[in-house]
C-alpha cells in the first residue's frame, strides 16, 4: 500500500492557490490576534488600527480592568506613539501596563513604518514583570539591608563620593558613625530575635527628622552611618546629634522586655576632617572610639589629638600581637598581706608588656584591647606558663603555701570552651589548689554560664574563686547570695582615704558583714598610706590587703637577683615618720596595677 501522506499535505503554492484573498486576511488576523506578545498599529491621527488580544489585556481593554484604567493606559500609549511618529524614531522602553494582578511592567518596542503611503507605528510589547521583580529583589539584596531596609555601606559611600566630586565652597556635610553600646550583651541576655528587633527600632528613631538630602545607612551588625548634607556649621550638627542621643535614651519595649540602649557617636566634617570618604569614615570611627573609652552614650567630633591616640593604639596592638607571638612579655607579682601578722597570704600575677622603646606598659593599656582582638585567651595561657616556669623562685620568695591569683576577663569566664581548656592547664601544673581565679562581678551577676558550667569544674580541682574590684561593677546582693566565691577584693575606690570618709566606712562595714555571712575572706585593694592601713587595723576585722604601701608589683628579674621578700624586711610601722611609711623593697618607677 502506497504511503498517502505526501498526497495529503498540500504544498505552500497549493495552499495559496486554494485560499481566497478574504480567507488569507482572516487567517492573518487570527494569527496576529493570538500572538503571545502585544501588538498594536497606530496611525498619525492617534487612532489604533489594530490591537491584538494580548495588547488589549495590557492596555486594560479586556479582563474587567475598568474604564478608567483602560483610558489611562490607552491615552499614554497614544501620546507616546504620536511623539515617536512625529520624530520618526524607533525605540525600546519599559512602560507600565494594566495586569490582572496589578500594574505590569512591559518591554515595548516601537517602530515607525510606511504602508501604502501611510505613516504607521508598529508596536510590540512583552510582560517582564516577573523578571523585574527578580531584578528588584537582587538590587535590594545588594544595596539595602534586609533587616532594617536601610541603604548599605556601598550606597552611602557612593553618595558621599558624589558630594565630594561636586564640591563647591560652602557645601559642607557631616558623616556620623553610630554604634550601639553593649549590643553583644543585649544579644546574649535577651536573644538574637530581640537584638534584631532592637536594631529595627533604633533605625526608626535614627531616621526621624531626616531631610531628603540626608541618608542613614546600616553598615554592619550594630553600626550605622549618618550623612547630614548640607550643613552650615558644627553647632548645627551638634544640636542634631544631641537630639538623636536624647531620643535613644527612652526605653525600647520589645517582646515584653524594657530595654535601654545607648549609642556612641563620632562625627567628622567635610572638608575640615578629610577630603575622601575613607578618611572621613576613619576619623568618625576614631571619634566614636574616643566616646567608647570615655564612658559611652555620648558624641564627639574628630580632632587631631584623637588621631595621635589611634596611632598609639595601633602601635600597642602591633606590640601586643608581636609579644604574644614571640612570648615577649613578663609577669610581676604583688603580695596579698595579712595586715596583722605581715605574712604573705598570696600573690597576684600581673602581666606586663615592654614596648619597642623599652617602656613597661601596664595592663590598662592593652588588656581591653587584647579582649577586643580575641588575644586574651592566649595571653592568659602564657601567664600561667610563666608562673609554672618560675614556681621554684616564687616558692622561695613568697613561700610554698602562698596562693597564686590569675585574672580572667568576664568574657573568658562566660566561655566554657576556654575555661575547660584553662582548667585542664591548671590541673596539668600538678598544684591546681595553689591557684585563685580572679573575675569581676559581671561574670557572676549577668546571664552567664560561669556559675552553672565553669564553677563546678574549678571546684572539682580545688581552684579558689575571687571577686575582683568588688563594688564598682554590677553589684547585686541577690546574685551574691548564689555565689560560692572564696574571696572578695574591695576596690580601691572604697579604700582611698577611708579614715576621712564616714560614708565609705559604712559601706565597708556592710561589705565586711556580707562576706562574713557568705563565708568569704576580704582583701582590701590599693592600700597606699599608713592612715588607710591603721583604720583597717583598728576599725575592721579585715585581715588581708594589697597595695603599694606593702609592695609594688615585683618583677621576676628582681627575684632572680635575690631581692628580699616583703615579710622578711618589715620594720615597725610606728618607728618611722608617717610620710615615709611606704616600703620601697619592690618599688618600680611605674606605679601600675590591674
Amino acid at each position: 500500500m502506497k504511503n498517502p501522506l505526501p498526497d495529503q499535505i498540500p504544498s505552500s503554492a497549493q495552499q495559496q492557490a486554494e485560499l481566497p484573498f478574504d480567507g488569507e486576511l482572516v487567517l492573518l488576523r487570527d494569527i496576529v490576534r493570538q500572538l503571545p506578545a502585544g501588538v498594536t498599529v497606530q496611525d498619525e491621527d492617534g487612532r489604533f488600527l489594530l490591537i491584538n488580544d494580548v495588547a488589549a489585556a495590557q492596555l486594560g481593554l479586556a479582563g474587567g480592568q475598568g474604564d478608567d484604567v483602560a483610558a489611562k493606559h490607552l491615552n499614554e500609549r497614544r501620546a507616546a506613539g504620536l511623539e515617536l511618529l512625529r520624530h520618526g524614531r524607533a525605540t525600546v522602553a519599559e512602560v507600565a501596563g494594566a495586569g490582572s494582578n496589578g500594574t505590569q511592567v512591559l518591554l515595548a518596542a516601537h517602530r515607525p513604518i510606511s504602508v501604502a503611503g501611510r505613516n504607521l507605528l508598529l508596536s510590540c510589547s512583552a510582560d517582564i514583570s516577573e523578571q523585574k521583580a527578580v531584578e528588584d529583589h537582587l538590587f535590594r539584596s545588594a544595596y539595602f539591608d534586609g533587616l532594617t531596609g536601610l541603604p548599605m555601606r556601598r550606597v552611602i559611600e557612593h553618595r558621599v563620593q558624589g558630594l565630594i566630586q561636586r564640591y563647591e565652597p560652602g557645601n559642607a556635610f557631616a558623616l556620623a558613625f553610630l554604634d550601639i553600646d553593649n549590643f553583644k550583651h543585649i544579644n546574649d541576655y535577651y536573644g538574637h530575635s530581640v537584638g534584631d528587633a532592637l536594631l529595627v527600632e533604633v533605625a526608626k528613631r535614627l531616621g526621624l527628622n531626616l531631610r531628603e538630602t540626608d541618608m542613614l545607612s546600616r553598615i554592619s551588625g550594630d553600626e550605622f552611618l549618618l550623612l547630614l548634607a548640607p550643613i552650615d556649621n558644627e553647632e548645627e550638627v551638634a544640636d542634631y546629634v544631641e537630639a538623636t542621643l536624647q531620643r535613644l535614651k527612652a526605653p525600647f519595649f520589645i517582646d515584653g522586655s524594657e530595654i535601654f540602649a545607648s549609642t556612641s557617636i563620632g562625627v567628622s566634617l567635610f572638608p575640615d576632617h578629610g577630603r575622601s570618604y575613607d578618611m572621613l569614615l576613619h576619623n568618625a570611627d576614631i571619634a566614636m572610639y574616643r566616646v567608647k573609652n570615655d564612658g559611652k552614650g555620648a558624641a564627639a567630633f574628630f580632632d587631631a589629638g584623637m588621631e595621635r591616640e589611634a596611632l598609639l593604639r595601633m602601635k600597642i596592638e602591633q606590640s601586643l600581637r608581636h609579644a604574644i607571638l614571640e612570648k615577649q612579655f613578663f609577669c610581676a607579682f604583688q603580695p596579698k598581706v595579712d595586715i596583722r601578722t605581715r605574712e604573705v597570704k598570696g600573690i597576684e600575677a600581673l602581666v606586663r608588656l615592654r614596648d619597642d622603646d623599652g617602656i613597661i606598659q601596664a595592663p590598662g593599656t592593652f588588656i581591653n584591647l587584647a579582649v577586643e582582638l580575641g588575644l586574651i585567651d592566649d595571653l592568659t595561657h602564657l601567664v600561667l606558663a610563666e608562673i609554672v616556669r618560675s614556681i621554684d623562685l616564687i616558692n622561695e620568695t613568697f613561700g610554698p603555701t602562698a596562693t597564686i591569683s590569675i585574672n580572667v576577663a568576664a568574657k573568658q569566664a562566660d566561655s566554657p570552651t576556654f575555661m575547660r581548656s584553662f582548667a585542664e592547664a591548671l590541673d596539668a601544673t600538678g598544684f591546681p589548689r595553689r591557684f585563685m581565679i580572679e573575675v569581676t562581678e559581671d561574670a557572676f551577676v549577668t546571664k552567664t554560664r560561669f556559675q552553672s558550667e565553669v564553677l563546678p569544674i574549678l571546684r572539682k580541682l580545688g581552684v579558689g574563686i575571687s571577686i575582683d574590684d568588688f563594688g564598682i561593677g554590677y553589684s547585686s546582693l541577690s546574685a551574691l547570695a548564689d555565689i560560692t566565691a572564696d574571696e572578695i577584693k574591695i576596690d580601691r575606690a572604697f579604700i582611698k582615704d577611708i579614715h576621712l570618709r564616714p560614708r565609705s566606712q559604712g559601706i565597708l562595714r556592710a561589705i565586711e558583714s556580707l562576706a562574713d555571712a557568705l563565708g568569704m575572706s576580704v582583701v582590701a585593694e590599693g592600700i597606699e598610706t599608713f592612715e588607710e592601713l591603721a583604720y583597717l587595723q583598728a576599725a575592721t576585722r579585715i585581715r588581708y590587703a594589697q597595695g603599694f604601701y606593702f609592695a609594688h608589683p615585683i618583677f621576676l628579674e628582681e627575684l632572680k637577683t635575690g631581692a628580699p621578700a616583703s615579710s622578711d624586711t618589715r620594720v615597725s610601722e610606728t618607728s618611722r615618720p608617717m610620710q615615709e611609711n611606704r616600703h620601697s623593697d619592690y618599688a618600680r618607677p611605674a606605679r601600675y596595677r590591674r
